[in-house]
């Protein structure tokens, strides 16, 4: 079977590189280069661009505590000044914290109208309490607190809350980076493709080793590769991201499968074994490594439009 179907004609031989610069999983306490103010944020997101990230992938925090905000002021203090930067696509998270009711989680989207938005495809546990054995001393006693609290905590993404946000943003022209933590979640993509509420191409995120999803090991990732092309025939394009150290062993096994990839602090702090990224550039430089000693090309701002079939930069609100 060849590989290339999953990039599309479009981009054939072009990998997309995201970077997700911040997230909402890991805390400030767990690496000292973890960007929290909407400055780190900003400098992370346009030297991860010019390192060969075509799409930012973004969350923002209070600049004091360094727990995730999802207010649109919050955005606003960043995105103008990211877009004039770098010229790369992006991406508004939908999926804020797990925490968030999904009324929170949709406001800087639905202020800001991106090319982009992430968006989850499904409610499953979301396990992050292991940690703890790791990380035993925090600089604020939210961390802890968020740590522990997913012992009980289910991500709540239902079919009303995925329709709301399909809705709210596909109305504005909005496409979405499709996160999908488990099997499941790609037949529920499915399911919104055969109701008409999505149309193609499919921007499939496949997310490996979180705890209450999918595994990280190989033969999970060529599972659900195999199971999105056989749903999304050449409509699809796929990506992966790796939690913790799966992030670039997984990027690989995505590249030679025909697909794209995402890095950044969000999904892991790593950039090697038992040493700390210092960067989300680095990150993105060792995914351009991968890339190319695969033979292939890392896909601009622009082809990644073109991918994606995105609706470009100056029709966004910000």
């Amino acid at each position: 079977m060849s590989a290339e179907p999953t990039r599309g004609a479009v981009g054939a031989g072009k990998v997309i590189i995201t970077c997700a610069l911040t997230g909402a999983i890991h805390t400030p306490s767990m690496s000292p280069y973890l960007p929290v103010t909407p400055e780190q944020i900003t400098a992370e997101a346009i030297a991860a661009s010019e390192a060969g990230a075509a799409i930012l992938h973004l969350h923002a925090r209070d600049p004091e505590t360094g727990k995730p905000d999802q207010s649109p002021e919050a955005f606003a203090r960043m995105l103008p000044t990211i877009k004039a930067a770098t010229g790369a696509v992006l991406n508004i998270t939908t999926g804020g914290s797990p925490y968030m009711l999904v009324e929170e989680r949709l406001k800087p989207a639905a202020a800001f109208r991106p090319e982009l938005a992430s968006l989850n495809m499904g409610s499953f546990n979301f396990g992050l309490y292991q940690l703890l054995d790791k990380y035993r001393d925090f600089e604020h006693e939210w961390e802890r607190a968020h740590l522990e609290a997913t012992r009980e905590l289910i991500f709540k993404n239902t079919f009303a809350d995925i329709e709301v946000i399909l809705q709210t943003c596909s109305h504005q022209g909005t496409r979405f980076e499709f996160e999908c933590y488990d099997i499941g979640h790609l037949y529920t993509l499915a399911h919104f493709v055969a109701r008409g509420l999505v149309t193609p191409p499919y921007f499939v995120q496949s997310i490996f080793g979180i705890l209450g999803g999918i595994g990280a090991h190989p033969e999970d990732v060529a599972h659900m590769r195999r199971t999105a092309e056989r749903l999304f025939g050449a409509d699809l394009r796929w990506s992966v991201l790796g939690a913790g150290a799966a992030q670039l062993r997984i990027a690989a096994q995505s590249v030679a499968l025909g697909g794209h990839l995402r890095v950044g602090l969000e999904d892991s702090l790593w950039a090697g074994k038992g040493r700390l990224a210092t960067t989300n550039a680095e990150q993105v430089e060792l995914a351009v490594k991968i890339v190319r000693g695969l033979g292939l090309d890392v896909a601009s701002p622009d082809e990644a439009r073109a991918i994606l079939d995105l609706k470009g930069a100056d029709t966004v609100g910000f």
